[in-house]
């Protein structure tokens, strides 16, 4: 028979609420099995902790058998009912089973029947040895009788272990199979009974997933994360459901504070003691960690590592795979990922508390209940958001408001906006502490001055500072003191909070005795001062302010070992005269009224980065000549800078000059000296006249931008091929006066971006201009132009409409990957033929042109997946299109009438026919083709279809608003293995106001209740109903392959709520898979050869942008579709 485990009689709802006293009764025939099969048995369930009544080893001695047995079946959570072949005779085991029956019937008791040596046929007929039992009942116990053969035939019926089904009857593993559901049955209930901590559930799936418990091998899985964050918790929780499968168990709880007092070995003793049941006692570590694998290598054990912080302990405890045996699962909690890496198998990540879990757990810790005390709420949802999600911080907090009043709350609430609670920091600081020294400088730096700061720019501040921060801040991501979250710094509020209370605690009240300053206040306290503590400053470090107040200045010239200055809005013309940090790395004074930096020259040996961003009094640049290890330079947005010095031109360490938007800078010195230069941006210097004067070797050059500059021509003696061989982008568009290109670029060898876009007056440029076999990978020869306004006085005057004229297209580069050919008054005869050899294009931008058809040497582009045909309003017909064809855009195209079997086209994804008006007869079979026939399933689709205008009137859009709010809601439950049926999510939209606009589609799953009236249906995709979706505008698709990775997306839930900003109605529809097999990589894989390319090339602008928010446990669809 099967194991009780799929189909033994399962607990009723009423089971939940039962108080048990024991887990699990045995009933058995004594004088049959007691002393052999029961005793194993029961020796068995008690060292896997399960409590176990045994009528001879528990009742008391001289106390009744009969009512304490009766009162001991009640108290049960389990009984395992063991039928031997003279279990029958005995009258007090059918009194014992009738008992057991009637709690299963009334109670929701667990009953498991074990068939020893006795077929259950026997036992449900009454057969045999169990006939012959009641003959004789029949005479002596006729009132009982029946109610005897009803709790057999019962029992009977249940599905139980039959020991001759196991092979050669082996016992050992008999007993083991038994044990082992039973523990498996039990761990479920306990968690109903004594409600776990919150939001463990689902964190406790997705650590099991990673277990892989029953695949076998020996698996060591990591749990990583913030300090209270809730890792040993997991841990906690992991072990006791499935401690019981194992032969072996150990819980080693706080590895860094233990290992420190009692040392390693303590460890090892404990280990091999829990595990082998046994005391034992090591000579030394070594010893430990040859009997840890001696004895441990042949048992399946379950271990978990709590608080490690030290790849030692690993090496000591859990040195290699093979120390444990087959089935085996190692759980290691730490802060620090790095001792991950070398042993684990997998490591899960622990996710905060969202919003509604972290309210609930501060409720049960400050109210002692699930709903807060009445005016109290609002002051609850403050602690919950300075918490930010840490069970630790909200355990603390509730623990010591509870009992409070309202005032005392208040009051601890205004405190901790200045203090930080005590308990709370010295538990985050632990990490901390364990850094090395420049380490704890690097995290004081990015946490108390780059929070959400861009990397890049971050590193290169860090850099300045002589941090090498390229190993510190993985460090420190490792460590989970901070994080890189989009592409910027980010941390919890509490770690940075917990960094201003390092930096202030020693002297909360000296500001000028704390090492960095981030508060105006304290700036101002210190100007405060006298003299003499403002010369002995030699504290400071960093100030980073946003102030325009006069008096600061001053102070900061006595800042002796500053090393980082970061001001926006600094207030002076320049700094004092006495300024002269030596050790200062990094000068930042964006948006400031300074006229110059300072007076003279000053000599800054250690000055390697200076950013004058948007400085629009600066007039002048300094002498560079005190700067020997300047780097970086910016000056972007210098409106008023008209020259610099000529010291720049010989400068031997620049690596990047940005100069952009310095409109009235006219020339750039001579270039004698700037070797190691690797970007010159002069970009929108509308007054400069002149191409650079370049006079030696730049190697180093990688960009060149002079985009929107009036120079007229880029000369021969420029030497741009000569000196720039390295040159790889090469931007002058918008450069309304260059005429002329003499320059020879067949000798940049290297260039692979080449912009020329909207050089109107620029002449026709050879044929031979290019080398074919160059590496140039992009070209942009647009001759569109746009009326460009800047700010105040700075105009670009539109040009007449007659000079944009067809340019005879010169010899394309063979390697070119990207190529913009708008605007370019193209008609039909006017593309070359010779595109077919352009092996390596990928995106080809034809829009704004004349042309009616397009040539057949189109479909032979055997890489293109991007081809831009909007506003091309002559176009009758598409021609074939290579099969690699991933996004067409047609946007405007008023005169397209036919586009050919697009079903060919596998890797269609993003398709655009708006105001295609002759188009929208079509329309159905166009969608119908996007969505049946390029078999969607397992990457994302965004389609916009024509507007029938007749219909659509611009003026009703009152009948497409679902809302005042523009918000839709959808709630649906989703059907049985929506999973693995269903490939995905439909949406459509019969928004009519879409352009240039994104929809925010923000999903949250959730598990299902009993009862749910509110809850609409789901609908499935079908082709044949044209209604549900032909007639919308835009319509998408979202795989579930790309939500797959993200935590907040569970297979196990069953219900999900959309809800979406935008006019209009929106559906949502289930894709039926078109096979029930996926394979997720296969999925995966799919999603970055389509979909993923559009995305890739346009990374400020992607059509479907996923983004996770834990703390609400929700993912955010942004979806735009992009047609410009």
């Amino acid at each position: 028979m099967a194991s009780p485990s799929s189909s033994s009689h399962l607990i009723t709802p009423t089971s939940t609420l039962q108080s048990w006293t024991h887990d699990v009764f045995l009933s058995f025939r004594g004088e049959d099995t007691r002393e052999r099969f029961v005793d194993h048995l029961y020796t068995a369930l008690v060292q896997q902790g399960i409590q176990t009544y045994k009528d001879d080893e528990t009742l008391a001695r001289g106390e009744s058998i009969g009512p304490s047995l009766l009162k001991a079946i009640r108290e049960s959570h389990i009984a395992v009912v063991v039928f031997s072949e003279n279990y029958a005779d005995s009258s007090w085991c059918l009194d014992e089973l009738e008992c057991i029956i009637e709690c299963m019937e009334t109670r929701g008791q667990i009953v498991m029947p074990v068939f020893y040596e006795v077929d259950p046929s026997c036992v449900r007929k009454q057969n045999g040895k169990y006939e012959e039992a009641f003959v004789k009942h029949e005479s002596e116990h006729k009132q009982k009788v029946e109610l005897w053969r009803r709790a057999l035939v019962k029992s009977g019926n249940l599905s139980g272990w039959v020991r001759k089904d196991f092979v050669n009857g082996h016992e050992a593993k008999f007993i083991k199979e038994i044990v082992g559901t039973i523990s498996s049955r039990l761990s479920p209930m306990i968690r109903n009974v004594n409600e776990g901590p919150v939001g463990i559930e689902t964190r406790l799936q997705d650590l099991k997933s990673k277990l892989k418990i029953g695949s076998g091998g020996v698996r060591m899985v990591g749990i990583w994360g913030v300090g209270g964050g809730g890792k040993s918790t997991l841990a906690s929780a992991a072990y006791m459901e499935i401690c019981n499968q194992f032969e072996g168990h150990c819980l080693l709880e706080n590895i860094r504070d233990e290992s420190t007092k009692h040392g390693l070995k303590s460890l090892q003793e404990k280990l091999l003691s829990t595990i082998l049941n046994n005391k034992l006692e090591l000579s030394s570590e070594i010893e430990g960690k040859s009997m840890i694998k001696i004895r441990l290598c042949n048992k399946s054990i379950l271990v978990v590592f709590d608080d490690v912080d030290d790849l030692e302990q690993l090496e000591a405890l859990a040195g290699s795979h093979d120390w444990f045996g087959e089935g085996s699962r190692i759980i290691i909690t730490t802060r620090n990922k790095h001792l991950l890496s070398r042993k684990t198998d997998d490591v899960y990540e622990v996710r905060l508390l969202t919003d509604d879990e972290a309210i609930k757990l501060f409720h049960k810790h400050a109210y002692r209940k699930d709903k807060p005390v009445e005016d109290y709420e609002r002051l609850s949802l403050d602690v919950v958001s300075y918490a930010g999600g840490l069970p630790l911080a909200l355990e603390i907090l509730g623990s010591f408001l509870y009992d409070k009043d309202k005032d005392e709350w208040m009051s601890a609430l205004a405190k901790l906006e200045r203090i930080p609670h005590s308990k709370v920091t010295e538990r985050l600081k632990i990490s901390y502490d364990g850094l090395e020294q420049d380490e704890k400088g690097l995290f004081l730096d990015i946490a108390c001055f780059m929070r959400r700061w861009e990397i890049d720019d971050a590193m290169r501040v860090l850099d300045a500072c002589s941090f090498h921060p390229g190993i510190g801040v993985k460090v420190l991501v490792q460590k989970s003191l901070i994080r890189l979250s989009h592409g910027c710094f980010d941390m919890h509020d509490l770690v940075e909070e917990m960094a201003h209370y390092i930096v202030r605690e020693k002297n909360p009240n000296h500001p000028e005795k704390h090492t960095r300053i981030w508060q105006e206040k304290d700036v101002i306290d210190i100007s405060l001062m006298s003299p003499k503590t403002l010369m002995e400053n030699n504290h400071i470090e960093v100030v980073a302010l946003e102030s325009s107040d006069p008096r600061l200045p001053d102070v900061i010239a006595n800042m002796k070992t500053l090393r980082w200055i970061y001001w926006n809005k600094y207030p002076a013309s320049s700094f004092p005269i006495n300024f002269q940090p030596t050790k200062i790395g990094c000068i930042m004074l964006r948006e400031g009224r300074q006229k110059q930096l300072w007076k003279g020259c000053k000599y800054l040996p250690n000055l390697k980065l200076i950013d004058l961003t948007r400085s629009q009094s600066l007039k002048k640049m300094l002498d560079f000549t005190g700067l020997p290890c300047l780097e970086r330079l910016i000056l972007t947005g210098c409106w008023s800078l008209k020259k610099i010095h000529p010291s720049i031109g010989y400068h031997e360490r620049l690596v990047y000059v940005d100069m952009s938007f310095c409109m009235k800078l006219k020339a750039f010195p001579p270039i004698i000296g700037m070797k190691r230069l690797e970007t010159l941006d002069l970009s929108s210097c509308l007054s400069l006249k002149k191409f650079p004067d370049i006079r030696t070797n730049m190697d180093s050059l990688v960009t060149l931008r002079l985009e929107l500059t009036s120079i007229d021509k880029i000369p021969a003696s420029a030497s741009v091929g000569q000196f720039c061989t390295n040159l790889v982008y090469f931007n002058v568009n918008n450069c309304l006066d260059l005429k002329r290109i003499e320059a020879n670029f067949h000798l940049l060898k290297h260039l692979k971006h080449l912009h020329l876009n909207q050089c109107s007056q620029l002449e026709r440029l050879a044929h031979d201009f290019f080398n074919k076999e160059c590496c140039l990978e992009v070209l942009s020869l647009s001759f569109k132009y746009v009326e460009i306004i800047f700010f105040r006085n700075f105009t670009l005057q539109h040009l007449p409409q007659d000079s944009w004229v067809f340019r005879k297209l010169p010899q394309f580069p063979r390697f070119l990957r990207k190529l913009n050919l708008s605007f370019c008054n193209l008609g039909d005869g006017d593309i070359p033929s010779d595109l077919s050899d352009l092996s390596n294009l990928q995106e080809l931008d034809l829009s704004d042109n004349n042309f009616s058809r397009l040539p057949s040497s189109l479909s032979r582009i055997p890489g293109l997946k991007f081809l831009n045909l909007s506003r091309c309003r002559s176009l009758v017909e598409l021609p074939e299109l290579p099969s690699s064809i991933a996004v067409l855009n047609a946007t405007y195209c008023l005169s397209l009438q036919r586009v050919g079997n697009l079903s060919k086209y596998k890797c269609l994804w993003e398709v655009s026919f708006l105001d295609c008006e002759k188009l929208i007869s079509d329309k159905r079979m166009l969608l119908h083709v996007l969505l049946e026939e390029n078999a969607v399933e397992d990457h994302f689709m965004s389609v916009l279809l024509p507007i029938d205008t007749t219909f659509h009137d611009s003026t009703s859009t009152t009948t497409f608003i679902m809302d005042d709010s523009t918000t839709a809601l959808i709630t649906l439950q989703l059907p049985h293995n929506w999973y693995s049926d269903f490939s995905g999510f439909l949406f459509s939209l019969d928004n009519h106001h879409w352009r240039d606009q994104y929809f925010l589609i923000v999903i949250k799953q959730e598990m299902s209740t009993n009862f749910q009236p509110e809850h609409h249906q789901w609908k499935e995709y079908d082709k044949s109903d044209h209604e549900s979706y032909y007639e919308h505008a835009q319509v998408g698709y979202v795989p579930f392959a790309s939500l797959r990775h993200y935590a907040e997306w569970n297979s196990a839930y069953s219900k999900v709520s959309f809800r979406i900003q935008s006019h209009g109605n929106f559906k949502v529809l289930l894709v039926p898979r078109k096979s029930k097999t996926v394979d997720s990589s296969e999925g995966a894989k799919a999603i970055t050869d389509y979909s993923g390319f559009g995305d890739k090339e346009n990374e400020d602008r992607k059509t479907f942008e996923i983004i996770d928010n834990s703390k609400s446990s929700t993912i955010m669809i942004v979806w735009r579709h992009n047609i410009f």
